[in-house]
């Protein structure tokens, strides 16, 4: 009896995470299959493995287009899971998110200065491929520099929530200059940083999704490489002393991590809300763990539905409108903030 319960209890874990990673497959080709223009499931599978097909555009559309725009997907809903089950496990707190440290509001401080602050020299002079380039540098620039001063916050304040504190004033701050510079720009620059904030997964280049894909996988590996770390974090800092870990190292680590992976994505698609707060709360009630083994494998996939399931609503079948995917992540996550918040449902803590 004792060895079939073992049995199940280690099969039901694996069950759930190839079950999700089924899921991954049907929405990641449901995204390439749906849209304005739908293709047809045969016709879709003969053009992935390179067979004909009786329309030309079909192809267009797909490779140049819906395919990349879908591998986007993956990468930023992964990512900003990621991010944000590192930050509710290093502060212990369950709404904590990858914007907490105020990485996004810095990554929107520098596309900011840069599409209003230099808005007619950006505006006109600028080739479209170009700008692109200067947004995403400028994104990358805005959240290093709030990273710095998290960073150097960190070395010198031993109390976790006293630098949650900070970093939220710190994007409170970047948000206030943002605020300033929409107030004095002119209607065309506004409207392109309004655009920049509502989030887009299909404006990525081929060059620029290497790029994201590289950036994200180091991002990844400094998660794995804080794995054990993390688990240990879950039973209080004073705890983790006690055990050898170098707190500070450990910080220094995960905001890393955490600002590679929500910056990247930041800079190449804009910012995308709710994400990183709802989807570890997902992976802990559906695995019942608080063990990073599992949940950090599970937000990636739960991220990567999460994101393409937002890209699938956005698209809005059979319509040529598109809604902004940043308004479909806040459709989608604020009920379940508010049922994390009020449901009085025994579901496994941070702390």
């Amino acid at each position: 009896m004792k060895d079939s319960r073992k049995i199940k209890t280690s099969l039901r874990p694996s069950v759930l995470m190839a079950a999700l990673a089924l899921l991954v497959v049907i929405f990641f080709i449901a995204d390439l299959a749906i849209g304005p223009v739908s293709i047809p499931l045969e016709d879709l599978v003969g053009l992935l493995f390179g067979k004909g097909s009786g329309n030309p555009a079909w192809r267009f559309i797909l490779f140049d287009f819906r395919f990349p725009k879908a591998i986007t997907a993956v990468l930023a809903g992964s990512a900003l899971a990621i991010s944000g089950l590192q930050m509710q496990t290093l502060f212990r707190n369950p709404l904590a998110g990858p914007d907490v440290l105020g990485i996004n509001s810095g990554a929107s401080l520098g596309v900011a200065l840069i599409v209003m602050g230099f808005g007619t020299i950006y505006t006109y002079d600028v080739p479209p491929m170009v700008s692109s380039w200067v947004q995403i540098i400028a994104s990358w620039i805005g959240s290093g520099f709030v990273l710095l001063l998290v960073m150097m916050v960190s070395l010198r304040i031993r109390d976790i929530m006293t630098i949650l504190i900070l970093g939220i004033l710190f994007g409170s701050a970047a948000s206030a200059f943002v605020s300033i510079l929409q107030y004095f720009s002119h209607q065309a620059t506004l409207k392109a940083f309004v655009v920049w904030s509502m989030g887009s997964l299909g404006n990525i280049t081929t060059v620029q999704l290497q790029a994201l894909g590289i950036s994200l996988f180091i991002g990844f590996l400094l998660t794995v490489i804080s794995i054990r770390t993390l688990n240990i974090l879950l039973l209080g800092e004073n705890y983790a002393r006690s055990m050898g870990v170098n707190i500070r190292y450990t910080r220094l680590v995960v905001f890393l991590s955490t600002s590679i992976l929500a910056g990247s994505v930041t800079a190449f698609c804009g910012p995308l809300a709710f994400v990183g707060i709802i989807v570890p709360h997902l992976a802990r009630i559906l695995f019942k763990t608080a063990d990073h083994r599992w949940l950090v494998p599970a937000s990636f996939l739960l991220g990567s539905i999460l994101m393409l399931m937002a890209d699938l609503i956005s698209q809005r079948p059979g319509s040529e409108s598109i809604f902004p995917i940043n308004s479909v992540t806040a459709i989608l996550g604020i009920p379940v903030v508010i049922w994390i918040i009020l449901s009085n449902r025994n579901l496994v803590r941070v702390n």
